[in-house]
């Protein structure tokens, strides 16, 4: 088995008392506490995560827009510099590889993050599409880190850490866009994105610096109830959002039609890879009409359905398949996300799902679980 790598804020993580767990091959925080008190400190106040295992991939060059456009399925073209996009990566067939995060830093510049474990697969298609075009692809994943902030007093926090003339640069910035900030004299690349379904900012810097910034944000942090988080809060925070996870509810034998995206456009000149396969199912109605479709269920108690449990109907037909559940912290019932038949997929539908050879009563509802 190979060596797992290691985040630059090992040191930091150990000296808190975190657990760690493989994640992508890399060993990362599981908790520092207990999930329930982190998961809680996120949605009343703010959590702090390492999100170092995400990976960075620079894509450079006069083509870039065009070159992005034929890799990928949205119009990145459109993207303003200081904005960002989420979509996906897919193969020919319109099955996802991966679903990331692009930033256009300049007209020739974007920075992509894909899933840690999904980061060289993607590399690899994102060098094999660039025949042609001119354009250089940067895999920076080893040398950057990233590091959120999320829960309702993240921007007092950042706005606190940052110089003093740049408060407003924090307290101005849109979801989904990004800027630079000076934190303890370092260049910070700042984004308002996240993954927890809360306001919150993602923070990307050199590896060596790391360890600096999590030290200072937490020392800020401190007086807002800001508290260490590690990827176990962070799964049932983004179950909470309706938020999907690659290898759960996306996989290359899931179309973007299916998990409900609304990311592909249609509109670009570009024929990107997957277009005809995601065109012939859009006819098809895969999604709406025909196949499966990606819901929210919501569950009477707190005994959940879990990854691989089967969704039955009210005659105990087979229908679908739960893709994630848990016991929601926030909402104190059980709550899943999995994919049914599209005869099923209208919120009030009465279903059942399998926990541990039982039939447990859950209704169909509207993404997402939980809104701030």
């Amino acid at each position: 088995m190979a060596e797992l790598k290691q985040s630059p804020l090992a040191a930091e993580h150990e000296a808190l008392g975190a657990s760690f767990t493989e994640f992508g091959g890399w060993q990362m925080p599981l908790k520092y506490s207990s999930e329930l008190s982190e998961h809680r400190a996120v949605r009343e106040a703010a959590g702090l995560f390492d999100l170092s295992h995400m990976g960075e991939v620079r894509a450079v060059g006069p083509d870039a827009p065009e070159f992005l456009n034929a890799a990928l399925v949205s119009d990145l073209a459109k993207v303003q510099p200081g904005r960002a996009k989420y979509t996906l990566t897919v193969t020919a067939e319109g099955g996802v590889i991966d679903d990331l995060i692009v930033y256009r830093i300049e007209d020739a510049e974007y920075l992509l993050i894909p899933n840690a474990s999904n980061r060289e697969r993607v590399v690899a298609e994102l060098e094999a599409r660039a025949s042609g075009f001119d354009v250089e692809i940067w895999d920076e994943t080893e040398g950057i880190s990233l590091i959120a902030v999320q829960g309702p007093k993240a921007e007092e926090i950042v706005s606190s850490a940052v110089r003093l003339d740049e408060t407003y640069l924090v307290e101005g910035l849109k979801y989904y866009a990004h800027t630079t900030v000076t934190i303890g004299g370092e260049q910070v690349l700042l984004a308002r994105t996240g993954y927890t379904g809360e306001d919150g900012f993602e923070l990307y810097l050199p590896y060596d610096k790391a360890g600096a910034l999590w030290r200072a944000l937490l020392e800020r942090g401190s007086e807002f109830g800001l508290v260490p988080c590690g990827l176990s809060c962070r799964d049932s925070l983004r179950l909470e959002a309706g938020m999907p996870l690659y290898g759960h509810e996306l996989s290359e034998e899931r179309l973007p039609q299916e998990a409900g995206l609304p990311v592909v456009s249609y509109s670009k000149p570009q024929a990107f890879v997957g277009r005809d396969a995601l065109e012939k199912a859009r006819e098809a109605g895969l999604g709406k009409t025909s196949g499966r479709r990606l819901v929210g269920l919501k569950g009477a108690g707190k005994r959940a359905a879990r990854a691989g449990s089967t969704v039955l109907d009210e005659a105990g037909n087979v229908i679908g398949e739960v893709t994630s559940g848990a016991p929601s912290p926030t909402l104190g019932h059980a709550i899943a996300l999995g994919y049914v038949d599209v005869a099923f997929k209208e919120p009030g539908t009465a279903l059942q799902v399998d926990v541990r050879g039982k039939p447990q009563d859950v209704e169909v509802v509207e993404l997402p679980f939980y809104r701030r």
